[in-house]
C-alpha cells in the first residue's frame, strides 16, 4: 500500500522512508480533518468530533505531521531520559511505528531548572519528555487544537495559532482608550498554574483519549536519578501543555460577561472585560469595590474548580492614571490618553542582557562577533515594542547601548586616543555618523562589513489585532489569515530584499510542501541550479523551501520549479 493511499486512513505496518513522504498530500489530508473537527465541534456533534481524531491520530499524515515538529523544533537536540534524539532520517522513519495508542506507555520527564523569563536570578522547573512522548502530545495535540479553538474565550491570546501579544496589548488599548472607559484594573496571576491543575478536572473536561491523557498528567519526573510522582498539574515542557492549561482557564470570559454583561444597562454600569495571555490576565471594571467584592471572588470560585488559585502577592487592583505593567510592557492614561510604552522592568531587564554580552562575552570577540551577537536582541526588542509609543526610548536606548560600547573600545585600546578609536570603530569612510562598526568572515574566505543595528531605525507601526471569533482552522476564515499573514510579512521583512521579493513571488508559501512560510518556523534559500553545478545567486535561481523539504529535495533529487503549484489548496 502506498504512502499517498494511507494519509488519511490507518497507517499500514510498514512506514515509508522519510524523505519520501508526500508532504503536500500529508498536510492537505490533515488540514482537511481538522477543519471537519472545527464544523462537528461547532454543531456540538461530539460523537463526531471523537471519530475525527481518531483517524487524524492513527493515520499516516497524523503520525508524519507530529514526527516533523518534534524534529524541527528549538528542542529536537535535547532528549528526555532515554536519551534519545531523532536526528537521522532512518530514526524518524523508524519512530512512525512507536506512535501507536496500544502498548503506548508515557515515560518519566527528565527535571530542569531554567532562568525566569522576567527574573534571571529566579530559578522555574522545566519537564523534558523524551521523543517519543513528544511525538504523541503533537499526534494527539492534532486534534485537540482545533477543538479549543473553537471552543476558546475571544480575548485569550496566548500559546494560540495566529495570535500573539501585540494582540492583547491592543484589545488592553481599546478597553481603556475612551474617556468613559472603565478606570480600575484587576491584574490577575495564577499561582504555579502548569503545575496545580487538577487532574480529575482535566479528565473529565477534556475532550480527547482519556487513556493518553492519564499517562501524561501521572508520568513523574526524574530529578537527580530519583523518581517524583505528579498528582496534579501539567507538565512544563509538553508540547501539549499550553492547550490543556487554555482550556482549564477557557470560559471565564462567558462568565464574566453572564454576570457582569448580560444586559445592556449591565454593560454601561460595570464595563467588565477580560484580557487573558496563558495564565496572566487583566479586568477592568468602573470601581475598585466592584473588582475586590464580586468580579475577584468569581474568578478564585471558578479557579479553586479546577485546583487553581490567584496569587495574593501578585494580584492587585490599580487605577489606570497609576498605570500598570503587563506583558512587558506599562500601560497608563496621561490626562485624556492612553499610552502604552515599554516597562521599566523590561527596559532593565533588556539592558542587562546587552551589559552581560558586552562585559562577559565581549573581551575575546571582534567588533564584528560583538555585532552578530547584539544584533539579534536589539532587533527583536524594538520589534516586540514597535507598535507602542517607544520612539523616544528608543533613541534613549540606542544612547545607553553606545556609550557601553564606546567604553568597551576604550578598554580594548587604553593606549590609543579618542580620534583614533572613533575612526577605528565609529566611522565609515564618507561617513560622519557614530555608528559602531566591525568586519565579520564572509562565505568566499573574505570578510564583509557588519554595522549596529539601532533600535530608532524601527518603524512604529500600529498594530492591527486579530479578530476574537477568528479560527485559524475554519476555512471560512481562510482568506482573513492569508492576508494577514502577507501584510505582516511585508512590514516585518522590510529591508530584507531578497527574501522579501521571494516570500511575496512565491505567494508567503513553501514550493515544495505547500504550506506557509512563517518567521518562526525559518526557511532555507534553494538554488535551482546548483552552485556546484554553475548556478548563480541571482533572484531567478532562487527560491524559498522549509529546511525539511529543502534537505527532502537534495535527498530525493526533486525538481523545483519557479511557478508554485497550487494543487491541495483548499
Amino acid at each position: 500500500m502506498s504512502a499517498a493511499a494511507t494519509l488519511a486512513g490507518a497507517a499500514p505496518d510498514l512506514a515509508p522512508g522519510w524523505h519520501s513522504i508526500p508532504w503536500k498530500k500529508v498536510w492537505r489530508n490533515v488540514r482537511r480533518l481538522r477543519a471537519r473537527i472545527v464544523k462537528a465541534t461547532q454543531e456540538g456533534r461530539w460523537g463526531k468530533v471523537q471519530a475525527l481524531v481518531y483517524l487524524l491520530t492513527h493515520s499516516l499524515g497524523g503520525r508524519a505531521a507530529a514526527i516533523l515538529r518534534v524534529t524541527t523544533n528549538q528542542g529536537r537536540s535535547t532528549p528526555g531520559v532515554d536519551g534519545d534524539c531523532w536526528d537521522t532520517p532512518e530514526l524518524k522513519a523508524a519512530a512512525f511505528s512507536r506512535l501507536r495508542r496500544h502498548g503506548y506507555h508515557a515515560q518519566p520527564l527528565r527535571r530542569v531548572y531554567i532562568p525566569k523569563s522576567g527574573d534571571p536570578s529566579k530559578l522555574r522547573p522545566l519537564g523534558i519528555p523524551t521523543m517519543t512522548d513528544r511525538a504523541m502530545q503533537a499526534l494527539y495535540l492534532l486534534g485537540l487544537d482545533p477543538i479549543v479553538e473553537t471552543t476558546g474565550d475571544a480575548n485569550s491570546y496566548g500559546f494560540r495559532s495566529q495570535r500573539c501579544c501585540a494582540d492583547a496589548l491592543d484589545q488592553c488599548h481599546k478597553i481603556l482608550r475612551k474617556n468613559h472607559s472603565a478606570l480600575w484594573i484587576l491584574e490577575g496571576d495564577i499561582r504555579a498554574c502548569f503545575d496545580r491543575i487538577s487532574h480529575g478536572w482535566l479528565l473529565t473536561h477534556i475532550n480527547m483519549d482519556k487513556v493518553i491523557l492519564r499517562q501524561w498528567l501521572r508520568a513523574g519526573y526524574l530529578e537527580k536519578d530519583v523518581f517524583f510522582a505528579t498528582t496534579e498539574g501539567t507538565p512544563q515542557g509538553g508540547i501539549a501543555s499550553p492547550a490543556l492549561a487554555n482550556a482549564t482557564l477557557d470560559g471565564l470570559e462567558p462568565l464574566l460577561q453572564e454576570r457582569f454583561g448580560a444586559t445592556r444597562s449591565r454593560r454601561r454600569r460595570n464595563k467588565v472585560h477580560l484580557v487573558r495571555y496563558a495564565d496572566d490576565f487583566v479586568i477592568t471594571g468602573t470601581s475598585k469595590e466592584l473588582l475586590r467584592n464580586e468580579v475577584q471572588p468569581l474568578v478564585a470560585h471558578f479557579l479553586s474548580e479546577r485546583g487553581l488559585e490567584l496569587s495574593h502577592e501578585k494580584t492587585s487592583i490599580t487605577h489606570i492614571d497609576d498605570g500598570f505593567d503587563f506583558l512587558g510592557q506599562h500601560v497608563r492614561r496621561y490626562g485624556t490618553k492612553l499610552l502604552l510604552k515599554p516597562s521599566r522592568k523590561n527596559v532593565r531587564t533588556f539592558l542587562a542582557e546587552v551589559d552581560d554580552v558586552i562585559q562577559h562575552e565581549g573581551g575575546h570577540l571582534t567588533a564584528g562577533e560583538l555585532i552578530e551577537r547584539l544584533n539579534p536582541k536589539i532587533r527583536g526588542w524594538a520589534l516586540y515594542h514597535r507598535h507602542a509609543s517607544s520612539a523616544r526610548l528608543f533613541a534613549r536606548i540606542d544612547d545607553v547601548i553606545f556609550k557601553k560600547l564606546w567604553r568597551w573600545a576604550r578598554r580594548r585600546h587604553r593606549g590609543k586616543s579618542a580620534r583614533w578609536v572613533r575612526a577605528r570603530y565609529f566611522t565609515r569612510p564618507g561617513d560622519n555618523s557614530w555608528r559602531f562598526r566591525g568586519q565579520v568572515p564572509g562565505g568566499d574566505g573574505g570578510s564583509h562589513p557588519a554595522v549596529l543595528y539601532r533600535a530608532c531605525s524601527t518603524a512604529i507601526r500600529r498594530h492591527v489585532k486579530i479578530r476574537g471569533e477568528a479560527n485559524p482552522y475554519d476555512p471560512s476564515w481562510e482568506l482573513y489569515f492569508e492576508e494577514r499573514q502577507a501584510t505582516q510579512m511585508a512590514s516585518t521583512l522590510t529591508g530584507r530584499g531578497t527574501a522579501r521579493y521571494l516570500w511575496v513571488e512565491q505567494d508567503g508559501r513553501c514550493l515544495v510542501c505547500d504550506q506557509p512560510l512563517r518567521l518562526e518556523e525559518g526557511w532555507h534559500v534553494h538554488h535551482l541550479l546548483w552552485r556546484s553545478h554553475g548556478g548563480t545567486d541571482q533572484i531567478e535561481n532562487l527560491v524559498l523551501l522549509h529546511a525539511n523539504c529543502h534537505r527532502q529535495v537534495h535527498s530525493e533529487g526533486l525538481v523545483v520549479e519557479k511557478a508554485a503549484s497550487r494543487e491541495g489548496r483548499s
